[in-house]
Protein backbone atom coordinates (compact mmCIF):
# COMPACT_ATOMS: atom_id res chain seq x y z
CA UNK A 1 0.00 0.00 0.00
CA UNK A 2 1.02 3.38 -0.77
CA UNK A 3 2.19 5.66 2.15
CA UNK A 4 -0.67 8.13 2.98
CA UNK A 5 -0.50 11.26 1.30
CA UNK A 6 0.85 10.11 -2.25
CA UNK A 7 -2.84 9.95 -3.54
CA UNK A 8 -4.41 13.06 -3.98
CA UNK A 9 -6.10 12.35 -7.24
CA UNK A 10 -9.15 10.71 -7.39
CA UNK A 11 -7.49 8.17 -9.60
CA UNK A 12 -5.36 7.59 -6.50
CA UNK A 13 -8.81 6.86 -4.19
CA UNK A 14 -10.24 4.49 -7.13
CA UNK A 15 -6.90 2.04 -6.67
CA UNK A 16 -7.92 2.06 -3.08
CA UNK A 17 -11.85 0.96 -3.91
CA UNK A 18 -11.39 -2.69 -2.88
CA UNK A 19 -10.41 -1.24 0.64
CA UNK A 20 -13.09 1.41 0.21
CA UNK A 21 -15.91 -1.27 0.07
CA UNK A 22 -15.08 -3.78 3.00
CA UNK A 23 -14.81 -0.71 5.50
CA UNK A 24 -18.38 0.82 3.84
CA UNK A 25 -19.50 -2.88 4.50
CA UNK A 26 -18.28 -2.83 7.90
CA UNK A 27 -19.60 0.56 8.77
CA UNK A 28 -23.26 -1.04 7.44
CA UNK A 29 -22.99 -4.10 9.64
CA UNK A 30 -21.42 -2.31 12.87
CA UNK A 31 -24.26 0.17 12.70
CA UNK A 32 -26.54 -2.83 13.28
CA UNK A 33 -24.49 -5.51 15.00
CA UNK A 34 -26.11 -6.40 18.49
CA UNK A 35 -29.73 -5.31 17.65
CA UNK A 36 -32.22 -7.94 17.60
CA UNK A 37 -33.70 -6.34 14.78
CA UNK A 38 -30.54 -5.93 12.88
CA UNK A 39 -30.78 -4.21 9.62
CA UNK A 40 -34.72 -4.47 9.45
CA UNK A 41 -33.54 -0.85 11.53
CA UNK A 42 -33.27 0.51 8.16
CA UNK A 43 -36.95 0.32 7.29
CA UNK A 44 -38.10 0.73 10.54
CA UNK A 45 -36.52 4.30 11.40
CA UNK A 46 -37.71 6.02 8.35
CA UNK A 47 -41.08 4.53 8.77
CA UNK A 48 -41.22 6.01 12.69
CA UNK A 49 -39.36 9.18 11.55
CA UNK A 50 -42.55 9.32 9.14
CA UNK A 51 -45.27 8.78 11.23
CA UNK A 52 -43.86 11.14 13.81
CA UNK A 53 -43.29 14.23 11.83
CA UNK A 54 -46.70 13.60 9.55
CA UNK A 55 -48.89 13.65 13.11
CA UNK A 56 -47.21 17.02 13.50
CA UNK A 57 -46.83 18.91 10.26
CA UNK A 58 -49.75 16.42 8.45
CA UNK A 59 -52.07 16.00 11.50
CA UNK A 60 -51.78 18.60 13.40
CA UNK A 61 -50.48 21.89 11.74
CA UNK A 62 -52.11 20.88 7.90
CA UNK A 63 -49.11 21.16 5.93
CA UNK A 64 -49.57 20.67 2.04
CA UNK A 65 -47.26 21.61 -0.66
CA UNK A 66 -50.09 22.10 -3.32
CA UNK A 67 -53.23 23.08 -3.62
CA UNK A 68 -55.43 21.06 -0.79
CA UNK A 69 -57.93 20.38 -2.94
CA UNK A 70 -55.14 18.52 -5.73
CA UNK A 71 -53.16 17.17 -2.91
CA UNK A 72 -54.73 14.86 0.46
CA UNK A 73 -53.02 13.85 3.69
CA UNK A 74 -51.46 10.71 2.12
CA UNK A 75 -49.85 12.60 -0.79
CA UNK A 76 -48.34 15.22 1.62
CA UNK A 77 -47.14 12.57 3.57
CA UNK A 78 -45.25 10.78 0.98
CA UNK A 79 -43.82 13.62 -0.52
CA UNK A 80 -42.68 14.81 2.64
CA UNK A 81 -41.32 11.24 3.48
CA UNK A 82 -39.07 11.61 0.64
CA UNK A 83 -37.77 15.11 1.86
CA UNK A 84 -37.16 13.52 5.37
CA UNK A 85 -34.92 10.68 3.47
CA UNK A 86 -32.93 13.00 2.20
CA UNK A 87 -32.32 14.69 5.13
CA UNK A 88 -31.36 11.96 7.17
CA UNK A 89 -28.27 11.77 4.66
CA UNK A 90 -26.89 15.05 5.65
CA UNK A 91 -28.24 14.12 9.29
CA UNK A 92 -26.44 11.49 10.05
CA UNK A 93 -23.03 13.05 8.14
CA UNK A 94 -23.30 16.50 10.20
CA UNK A 95 -23.71 13.79 13.37
CA UNK A 96 -20.95 11.39 12.54
CA UNK A 97 -17.95 12.95 11.05
CA UNK A 98 -16.44 15.07 13.59
CA UNK A 99 -15.73 12.29 15.73
CA UNK A 100 -14.81 9.64 12.88
CA UNK A 101 -11.05 10.03 13.19
CA UNK A 102 -10.61 10.65 16.81
CA UNK A 103 -12.63 7.44 17.00
CA UNK A 104 -10.08 5.74 14.85
CA UNK A 105 -7.08 6.41 16.69
CA UNK A 106 -5.43 3.25 16.19
CA UNK A 107 -5.48 3.70 12.88
CA UNK A 108 -3.85 7.25 12.73
CA UNK A 109 -0.99 6.24 15.37
CA UNK A 110 -0.55 2.54 14.62
CA UNK A 111 -0.88 1.64 11.31
CA UNK A 112 0.03 3.13 7.84
CA UNK A 113 -3.30 3.61 6.47
CA UNK A 114 -5.25 5.90 3.58
CA UNK A 115 -7.36 7.52 6.43
CA UNK A 116 -9.36 9.18 4.17
CA UNK A 117 -11.25 6.24 3.46
CA UNK A 118 -12.63 6.22 6.75
CA UNK A 119 -15.17 9.40 5.74
CA UNK A 120 -15.74 7.72 2.30
CA UNK A 121 -16.35 4.22 4.24
CA UNK A 122 -19.18 6.51 6.31
CA UNK A 123 -20.46 8.27 3.19
CA UNK A 124 -21.03 4.43 1.49
CA UNK A 125 -23.15 3.37 4.74
CA UNK A 126 -25.16 6.13 4.68
CA UNK A 127 -25.93 6.13 0.83
CA UNK A 128 -27.09 2.26 1.88
CA UNK A 129 -29.62 3.71 4.39
CA UNK A 130 -31.05 6.64 1.77
CA UNK A 131 -31.19 3.47 -0.78
CA UNK A 132 -33.56 1.93 1.30
CA UNK A 133 -35.66 5.50 2.31
CA UNK A 134 -36.05 5.96 -1.82
CA UNK A 135 -37.07 2.63 -2.30
CA UNK A 136 -39.53 2.96 0.60
CA UNK A 137 -40.81 6.85 -0.40
CA UNK A 138 -41.16 5.54 -3.64
CA UNK A 139 -43.07 2.55 -3.01
CA UNK A 140 -45.16 4.53 -0.68
CA UNK A 141 -46.21 6.97 -3.30
CA UNK A 142 -47.24 3.96 -5.45
CA UNK A 143 -48.87 2.04 -2.46
CA UNK A 144 -51.35 5.46 -1.88
CA UNK A 145 -52.42 5.54 -5.92
CA UNK A 146 -50.41 7.78 -7.15
CA UNK A 147 -48.29 7.48 -10.49
CA UNK A 148 -44.72 7.84 -11.35
CA UNK A 149 -43.25 8.07 -14.95
CA UNK A 150 -40.19 6.47 -16.05
CA UNK A 151 -38.29 9.81 -16.80
CA UNK A 152 -38.93 10.65 -13.64
CA UNK A 153 -37.92 7.48 -12.32
CA UNK A 154 -34.61 8.47 -14.66
CA UNK A 155 -33.95 11.79 -12.87
CA UNK A 156 -34.16 10.10 -9.75
CA UNK A 157 -30.14 9.77 -9.66
CA UNK A 158 -29.61 12.50 -11.78
CA UNK A 159 -31.13 14.70 -8.72
CA UNK A 160 -29.38 12.36 -6.05
CA UNK A 161 -26.16 12.05 -7.24
CA UNK A 162 -24.83 15.26 -6.41
CA UNK A 163 -26.13 15.20 -2.71
CA UNK A 164 -23.90 12.10 -2.33
CA UNK A 165 -21.15 14.35 -3.40
CA UNK A 166 -22.30 16.91 -0.75
CA UNK A 167 -22.66 14.12 1.69
CA UNK A 168 -18.72 13.47 0.99
CA UNK A 169 -17.63 16.55 0.73
CA UNK A 170 -19.05 17.29 4.17
CA UNK A 171 -17.50 14.21 5.61
CA UNK A 172 -14.18 14.76 4.85
CA UNK A 173 -14.05 18.10 6.15
CA UNK A 174 -16.03 17.93 9.15
CA UNK A 175 -13.73 14.53 10.19
CA UNK A 176 -10.58 17.13 8.92
CA UNK A 177 -11.74 20.05 11.75
CA UNK A 178 -13.16 17.52 14.37
CA UNK A 179 -9.86 16.24 15.15
CA UNK A 180 -9.10 20.18 16.35
CA UNK A 181 -12.20 21.31 17.56
CA UNK A 182 -14.08 18.89 19.75
CA UNK A 183 -16.93 21.27 20.00
CA UNK A 184 -18.03 20.71 16.66
CA UNK A 185 -19.41 17.34 17.08
CA UNK A 186 -21.78 19.40 19.92
CA UNK A 187 -22.73 21.84 17.13
CA UNK A 188 -23.89 19.56 14.81
CA UNK A 189 -27.17 18.54 15.44
CA UNK A 190 -28.23 22.10 16.05
CA UNK A 191 -26.87 22.58 12.17
CA UNK A 192 -28.39 19.99 11.52
CA UNK A 193 -31.95 21.37 12.47
CA UNK A 194 -31.37 24.75 11.12
CA UNK A 195 -30.76 22.55 7.37
CA UNK A 196 -33.63 20.99 8.25
CA UNK A 197 -36.08 23.70 8.72
CA UNK A 198 -34.40 25.75 6.33
CA UNK A 199 -34.41 23.01 3.47
CA UNK A 200 -38.48 23.25 2.41
CA UNK A 201 -38.64 19.79 3.96
CA UNK A 202 -42.19 19.98 5.68
CA UNK A 203 -43.63 23.18 3.68
CA UNK A 204 -44.00 24.45 0.17
CA UNK A 205 -41.07 26.53 -1.13
CA UNK A 206 -43.53 29.44 -1.93
CA UNK A 207 -43.36 29.64 2.14
CA UNK A 208 -39.81 31.03 1.71
CA UNK A 209 -40.61 33.50 -0.98
CA UNK A 210 -43.41 34.93 0.79
CA UNK A 211 -41.19 35.58 3.68
CA UNK A 212 -38.70 37.07 1.35
CA UNK A 213 -35.71 34.80 2.22
CA UNK A 214 -35.14 33.23 -0.86
CA UNK A 215 -33.03 35.58 -2.20
CA UNK A 216 -30.88 34.03 0.78
CA UNK A 217 -32.21 30.55 1.14
CA UNK A 218 -31.64 29.88 -2.64
CA UNK A 219 -28.27 29.25 -2.56
CA UNK A 220 -28.76 26.16 0.35
CA UNK A 221 -28.15 23.10 -2.74
CA UNK A 222 -30.27 20.72 -0.06
CA UNK A 223 -33.01 22.96 -0.75
CA UNK A 224 -32.73 22.98 -4.56
CA UNK A 225 -32.14 18.67 -4.24
CA UNK A 226 -35.47 18.60 -2.42
CA UNK A 227 -37.78 20.78 -4.39
CA UNK A 228 -36.34 19.01 -7.25
CA UNK A 229 -36.95 15.62 -6.33
CA UNK A 230 -40.84 16.19 -5.41
CA UNK A 231 -41.11 18.32 -8.21
CA UNK A 232 -39.57 15.70 -10.85
CA UNK A 233 -39.88 12.49 -9.74
CA UNK A 234 -43.26 12.72 -7.49
CA UNK A 235 -44.72 15.71 -9.64
CA UNK A 236 -43.66 14.88 -13.02
CA UNK A 237 -42.82 18.47 -13.61
CA UNK A 238 -39.87 19.29 -16.01
CA UNK A 239 -36.46 19.32 -14.31
CA UNK A 240 -35.42 23.11 -14.05
CA UNK A 241 -31.82 22.83 -15.53
CA UNK A 242 -29.90 25.99 -13.63
CA UNK A 243 -31.32 24.26 -10.52
CA UNK A 244 -29.66 21.08 -11.21
CA UNK A 245 -26.57 22.47 -12.15
CA UNK A 246 -25.86 24.51 -9.55
CA UNK A 247 -26.55 21.67 -6.80
CA UNK A 248 -23.71 19.52 -9.11
CA UNK A 249 -21.44 22.64 -8.88
CA UNK A 250 -22.47 22.85 -5.30
CA UNK A 251 -21.11 18.74 -4.91
CA UNK A 252 -18.40 19.08 -6.81
CA UNK A 253 -16.71 22.10 -4.86
CA UNK A 254 -18.26 20.48 -1.70
CA UNK A 255 -15.92 16.99 -2.53
CA UNK A 256 -12.46 19.43 -3.44
CA UNK A 257 -12.18 21.74 -0.84
CA UNK A 258 -13.06 18.46 1.59
CA UNK A 259 -10.73 16.64 0.47
CA UNK A 260 -8.29 19.27 0.36
CA UNK A 261 -8.06 20.26 3.67
CA UNK A 262 -8.53 16.84 5.42
CA UNK A 263 -5.12 15.70 3.34
CA UNK A 264 -4.00 18.91 4.36
CA UNK A 265 -4.58 18.51 8.01
CA UNK A 266 -4.04 14.78 8.57
CA UNK A 267 -0.59 15.22 8.98
CA UNK A 268 -1.26 16.66 12.18
CA UNK A 269 -3.92 13.78 13.21
CA UNK A 270 -1.39 11.81 15.24
CA UNK A 271 -0.34 14.63 17.32
CA UNK A 272 -3.30 16.30 17.83
CA UNK A 273 -5.07 12.58 19.28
Amino acid sequence: MSPPGHSSTISGLARKRDLWWQFTVRAVEARYRGSYLGILWAVLNPVLMLVIFFVVFGIIFGGHFRDPTVESLKDYAMAMFLGLTLFQLLAETFGASPLLITGNANLVKKVVFPLEILPLAQSGGLWFNLAIGLVLALGGWLAIGNSLTLLGLAWLPVIVLPLLMLSAGLAWLLAALGVFFRDLAQAMSFVAQVVMYASAVFYPVSRIEQANLWGILKWNPFLQTVVLSREVVLWGMPVNLHRLGYTYAAGIASLVVGRWLFMKLRPAFADVI
